[in-house]
C-alpha cells in the first residue's frame, strides 16, 4: 500500500451553462491526471458527472431521484485511460445540481471505505454554481447542507468547490446564486472543505490542487522566549517551488520481448591511480581533495568533522522591532509557518496571545533557527503575527529567512536629480509615462486581479506536463504550440494593449524611440552619474558624455596594457575583463601612470583634456569596483604632484571641471563625506589666487 494513498472524485457540472469553459475544465483535469500518474501513481480517482441528459447512479436505483448525475468511471487507480476521458467529456443538456452529485459521491466513497478506513478521501466540486438546487422533503436547504457536512466529517472526507463564474450570462438568477454561495460558504466552515471562486481560465488552472503534498514538519521543540518561559510549536514548510521531476535513465538494451524488464540504468565508478591505471583504489585508500589554487589539499573526513559547527536544535527569540524596519525584499528562500503543538492548549494560548499583542503593537519577532541537531547552517529569520479570522483556525506566525551582512549587495543607483536638464523629462513627457504604468495595473479597482499569484500555475511545468502525456502516447510527436490559455500568463493582453492603444500612441509621439544597436560582447554597465554631483552642463557634461560614448563601443579584444590612442576604451577593456582577478588592479595602476605622463608632458595644457577624460573614466571604474580609495588618494597625490612640478594650471582646470573625490554617498567604502569632497575644490583655490595676484 502506498503512503499518503489517496482516493479523489471529481464532480463535473457539464450542463449547458458550463459549456464555455467546459475545454478549461478539461484541460487542468487531465492534467490532474497526468501528474497523479508522475507523482502519485497509486492514487484513486473516479468521476461524476452532473447536468447530462442521462442519469446513471447507484440511489437512483436504490431510492430513486438524482436525476442527471452520470458516474462515468468509478473510482480505480489512474491510468492513461482517465486522461483521455477527460479530454473529451459530453456536454450535458440540464441544468445541474450539485448538491445532488455530491450526495452520490459520498454515498459511493460510504459504501467502499465505511467510518472506520483512515484513507484520504477527497471530493472535488467544479461549478458554476448559477443553477437551483432541488428543495429537500423535509427541513431547509440549510438543514440539508449541515447534515450532509456532520457526515463527511465523521467518515473523514474533504472537499474543495470551485466555483467558475466569469462573464455571467444576462439570464442569470442573481437570488439563485447568492443562495448557492450561501451553502457552499456552509459547506466550507462546517467540514474540511475549500471553496475557491474563479473568473478566468487561467485562474481555473491554479484554482484547482493538481499535485497533492502531504505537510511535514521541519521542527518540533520549543520556542525559547526566555530561559523561563517556552512554547511547544511544530514549523511546517508554508511554501515551496515546485521543480521539474526527477528523470531516470532508461535502457532499451533489454529484448522486447522480456515482461520482467525493469530497463534501470545503474551507474558504478571506478577509481584508478594515474600511476598504476589497472589498479582500482578501494574506499578505505580514498580521500576527498579541495583545490586551493594550483594545489588539491587532501582533507580526511576526521578532521571535517573536529572542525564542523555543531549547533544544537533550538528556536530562540532574538528580541522584537517594528514592523517596518524588515523591508519585504529582505526576505529570502522559501516561507514556513509556526503553528502551536496541536494537542497543547496552554501552547496555542500562548501562541495567541503573544500573535496578537505583536499585532497590536505592530511588532516582528527576529529568532535564531537551528532545525536539527548537526545542522551546518544557522537561520536567522522574523516571525510576522498571523492572526486567523475564522474560529476554528488558532492563530499562527509565518517565518522568512533574513540576510546575513554578507548576504546584502549594495547598488549605488544615481539620482536623477543629478542628471543635466535636458536628459529630464517635461511634464508631457512625465504625464505620458505615468499614463503608460497606470495602464499596466494588473489590478484595476473594481475588477479582479489579472494574474493572481495563488492561481498562476508555472507554464514551464504545465506545457513539460503536456509534452509527457503526448510523448506517452506518440514518441515520436513534434512539440506542440503553447496553449491559448498558457499564452494569457507568457505574453501580453492583446485585448488590455488594443484598449489602451491611445495611451501607447501617446507615449511614442512624445518620446523619440529608437531601436538600441546591438553591441559587442561587454559585461559592464556603467553609472551614468555625473562624478561631481553637479547638475551644470557645461565643460564637465561634455567630457562625461564622451567618456559614455566610449564605454558604449568597448569591444570583445582583449587589451593587456592602455595605449596612447584610445586610453579611456583600453581602460573599460581591461576593467571588464574576468578572465584573471589581477586586470582590475592593473588597469587601475596603468591609468594612474598614463594621466601622470600626460600631465606631465602637457605644453601650455594642450594634454589636459585628455588627461581628464582619464581621470573621470578612473574615478567611474574606482565608484564601480568599490575602490574609492584608490581614486581619492591618487587625487591627492596629483595635486601635490603638480605644486611641486609648477603645474598648479592643472589644478585650476580641475577646480573648473569640479570633478572631486568619491565620497560615501557615490561609494559606501568610501571614507570620505559630501562635504569633505565639496572642499576638496576650495582647498585648490587660495594657491590658483596667491599665484594670480
Amino acid at each position: 500500500m502506498a503512503r499518503n494513498k489517496e482516493t479523489l472524485l471529481l464532480l463535473l457540472d457539464v450542463g449547458p451553462s458550463m459549456h464555455d469553459v467546459l475545454p478549461e475544465v478539461e484541460k487542468v483535469c487531465s492534467l490532474l491526471v497526468e501528474k497523479k500518474l508522475i507523482y502519485h501513481k497509486f492514487d484513486e480517482v473516479g468521476l461524476i458527472l452532473f447536468g447530462t441528459e442521462d442519469t446513471k447512479n447507484e440511489l437512483t436505483r436504490e431510492v430513486g431521484g438524482y436525476e442527471h448525475v452520470v458516474v462515468l468511471r468509478d473510482t480505480k487507480v489512474v491510468d492513461g485511460d482517465l486522461v483521455e476521458t477527460l479530454q473529451h467529456l459530453p456536454r450535458g443538456t440540464f441544468n445541474g445540481d450539485f448538491l445532488d452529485a455530491i450526495i452520490v459521491g459520498m454515498d459511493i466513497l460510504i459504501k467502499r471505505f465505511g467510518k472506520t478506513d483512515k484513507k484520504r478521501k477527497r471530493l472535488c466540486l467544479i461549478t458554476n454554481a448559477i443553477c437551483p438546487i432541488k428543495d429537500p422533503f423535509q427541513g431547509t436547504k440549510e438543514d440539508q447542507i449541515i447534515t450532509i457536512g456532520e457526515q463527511m466529517v465523521q467518515h473523514g472526507m474533504g472537499m474543495e468547490s470551485i466555483v467558475v463564474r466569469g462573464r455571467i450570462s444576462e439570464n442569470a438568477n442573481k437570488r439563485v446564486m447568492d443562495e448557492n454561495d450561501i451553502l457552499l460558504n456552509i459547506f466550507s466552515k462546517t467540514t474540511c472543505a475549500k471553496l475557491v471562486y474563479v473568473e478566468s481560465p487561467i485562474s481555473l488552472f491554479g484554482a484547482l490542487r493538481t499535485r497533492n503534498i502531504s505537510p511535514v514538519t521541519i521542527f518540533r521543540g520549543d520556542l525559547e522566549i526566555s530561559s523561563k518561559m517556552k512554547i511547544k510549536v511544530w514549523v511546517y514548510k508554508k511554501t515551496s517551488e515546485e521543480k521539474f521531476p526527477t528523470l531516470k535513465k532508461y535502457s532499451d538494451k533489454a529484448p522486447a520481448t522480456d515482461k520482467f524488464a525493469t530497463h534501470e540504468v545503474k551507474v558504478d565508478y571506478e577509481y584508478k591511480n594515474v600511476e598504476g591505471p589497472s589498479r582500482v583504489v578501494p574506499p578505505e585508500e580514498r580521500i576527498k581533495g579541495y583545490r586551493y589554487g594550483p594545489q588539491v589539499v587532501p582533507i580526511a573526513p576526521s578532521e571535517w568533522d573536529a572542525v564542523k559547527f555543531k549547533p544544537e536544535k533550538s528556536v530562540k527569540l532574538l528580541g522584537f522591532t517594528d514592523s517596518s524596519n524588515i523591508m519585504r525584499h529582505y526576505y529570502m528562500k522559501d516561507a514556513n509557518v509556526f503553528i502551536a503543538d496541536p494537542g497543547n492548549t496552554r501552547a496555542v494560548l500562548a501562541v495567541s496571545a503573544l500573535a496578537r499583542a505583536m499585532k497590536e503593537k505592530n511588532k516582528v519577532a527576529l529568532v535564531r533557527c537551528v532545525w536539527r541537531n548537526g545542522q551546518g547552517n544557522v537561520v536567522v529569520g522574523v516571525l510576522t503575527p498571523n492572526v486567523s479570522e475564522k474560529d476554528n483556525i488558532p492563530d499562527s506566525f509565518y517565518f522568512n529567512v533574513l540576510p546575513f551582512a554578507e548576504d546584502v549587495r549594495e547598488f549605488q543607483f544615481p539620482s536623477f536629480n543629478n542628471l543635466p536638464a535636458s536628459w529630464q523629462p517635461n511634464e508631457q513627457q512625465q504625464e505620458a509615462a505615468d499614463n503608460l504604468v497606470k495602464m499596466l495595473d494588473l489590478a484595476p479597482p473594481g475588477k479582479e486581479e489579472a494574474l493572481q499569484p495563488e492561481f498562476i500555475p508555472n507554464p514551464l511545468l504545465e506545457r513539460f506536463y503536456r509534452l509527457l502525456e503526448l510523448k506517452s502516447k506518440q514518441p515520436d510527436a513534434a512539440v506542440p504550440p503553447l496553449d491559448e490559455t498558457l499564452k494569457k500568463i507568457t505574453e501580453p493582453d492583446p485585448e488590455l494593449l488594443s484598449q489602451n492603444k491611445s495611451v501607447i500612441d501617446a507615449f511614442r509621439r512624445i518620446f523619440e524611440l529608437k531601436e538600441k544597436p546591438k553591441l559587442k560582447k561587454s559585461n559592464r554597465r556603467f553609472l551614468r552619474e555625473n562624478p561631481s554631483g553637479s547638475n551644470k552642463e557645461e565643460g564637465y557634461g561634455d567630457i562625461s558624455a564622451q567618456v559614455l560614448d566610449s564605454i558604449g563601443n568597448t569591444s570583445a579584444v582583449k587589451v593587456e596594457k592602455i595605449g596612447d590612442l584610445t586610453p579611456v576604451q583600453d581602460f573599460d577593456t581591461m576593467m571588464s575583463r574576468r578572465d584573471g582577478p589581477e586586470w582590475v588592479g592593473k588597469a587601475i595602476k596603468d591609468m594612474k601612470h598614463k594621466i601622470f605622463d600626460l600631465v606631465e608632458d602637457s605644453h601650455e595644457g594642450d594634454n589636459y583634456p585628455k588627461a581628464m577624460e582619464c581621470l573621470v573614466a578612473l574615478r567611474k571604474g574606482c565608484i564601480l569596483e568599490q575602490e574609492p580609495k584608490h581614486f581619492n588618494d591618487f587625487l591627492h597625490h596629483l595635486c601635490n604632484f603638480c605644486r611641486e612640478k609648477d603645474l598648479d594650471s592643472f589644478c585650476e582646470f580641475l577646480a573648473s571641471k569640479e570633478l572631486t573625490l568619491i565620497s560615501k554617498t557615490e561609494a559606501i567604502d568610501s571614507e570620505v563625506s559630501d562635504d569633505e569632497a565639496r572642499s576638496f575644490l576650495v582647498k585648490l583655490e587660495p594657491k590658483t589666487e596667491n599665484l594670480s595676484g
